[in-house]
């Protein structure tokens, strides 16, 4: 049994049509059963009703579709929905799907949990448990589209649980799935991948024809002050990062989450400046989100309001973004870390009671 959904949408359209010559099935059949795939995704084959039952009871044996299971789901006041994706090994992923005006953005994991440690992130509280396919990475896509066709994602972001420049492998299987006609059919332009700056997979990804965004996770301008916040720092260095980053014929975003009395002084935003002007960067200023690091208090709006406009003095284009679901546990990972938490404690209790 192939699992189409694993594969690049090329190598699925030839191996159903392979599979139909075999059955003696006509040729025009490919074009029906390929686009359920991802372009109109089907739960189960039993719902290609264009198709005769005979065929899809056979497509079901030859070629099942693997599902993420939704173990949670939440949804903000402000439009924000969290969802908690059961992989079927015991552990689970998140995803953010954040609506704003037509944009509707999901933000996807690339791992469960992340071995990085940086000190703002839930995620980091989990360590590292494993690399997602290509399929699961991808099918948080999906699922959403079935989930309701009027969510379907006009943007995806790599900025979820996990470093994606970490699992290359699979990240580009994906970024593939999600571009390709017969994929997703996303624009190159409308996904963007996050990292902390894995020099070999910035180069991986450099190489790629297409016009992928790049957003390198920085969240200080000093390399002392970013191995405070961000571990890896003592690996790729600050430096070497944004050298790196010449290899990009893009535009590249520099992710700043503002911490109060962190590394929100007036004083940072200049060195900020220094590194961002030569690149041409965009500056993205995140608010941390409260329910992902504990012990790290966000910035006040005026302090983040002066730090942006402090860059645009220096000539920098920044823009402030405003913190979304701070009534569900959105900040990444978080969602994760309390369900588990939860079960942890309820086992606890069971154990007290036996």
């Amino acid at each position: 049994m192939l699992d189409l959904l694993s594969v690049p949408p090329e190598t699925a359209r030839l191996r159903v049509a392979e599979w139909l010559a075999q059955r003696a099935e006509p040729a025009y059949r490919t074009t029906q059963i390929v686009p359920r795939l991802w372009q109109r995704p089907v739960s189960t084959w039993d719902q290609a009703t264009d198709l005769p039952a005979e065929l899809r009871g056979a497509l079901a044996g030859a070629f099942p579709l693997r599902r993420l299971g939704l173990s949670a789901r939440q949804r903000s006041s402000d439009g924000t929905e969290k969802y908690l994706w059961d992989l079927g090994d015991g552990e689970a992923i998140e995803s953010v799907l954040i609506p704003e005006g037509k944009r509707r953005t999901l933000c996807i994991s690339s791992q469960v949990g992340c071995a990085l440690g940086c000190v703002f992130c839930a995620t980091g509280q989990m360590g590292f448990r494993r690399n997602l396919t290509a399929a699961e990475i991808a099918a948080q896509v999906r699922e959403v589209i079935l989930l309701d066709p009027l969510l379907t994602p006009s943007n995806v972001v790599f900025m979820g649980m996990g470093e994606p420049l970490l699992n290359w492998d699979a990240v580009d299987a994906a970024l593939t799935i999600l571009n390709h006609p017969e994929g997703l059919g996303i624009g190159a332009r409308h996904i963007t991948v996050s990292t902390v700056g894995i020099l070999p997979g910035l180069a991986r990804l450099a190489r790629r024809p297409e016009q992928f965004r790049l957003a390198v996770s920085l969240h200080a301008p000093t390399p002392e002050l970013r191995h405070e916040l961000m571990p890896i720092e003592k690996k790729y260095r600050l430096a070497e990062v944004l050298a790196a980053l010449g290899q990009f014929r893009r535009r590249v975003t520099l992710e700043y989450v503002l911490i109060g009395g962190k590394n929100d002084a007036l004083e940072h935003a200049d060195r900020l400046a220094q590194l961002a002007r030569p690149l041409g960067a965009l500056v993205n200023l995140l608010p941390l989100h409260p329910g992902g690091a504990p012990g790290l208090t966000p910035s006040t709006r005026v302090q983040m309001v002066a730090f942006e406009r402090r860059l645009k003095r220096h000539g920098v284009e920044a823009v402030l973004r405003r913190s979304r679901g701070l009534d569900i546990s959105a900040a990444c990972g978080q969602l994760r870390v309390e369900l588990e938490a939860g079960r942890k404690v309820r086992a606890e209790e069971h154990a007290r009671v036996e």
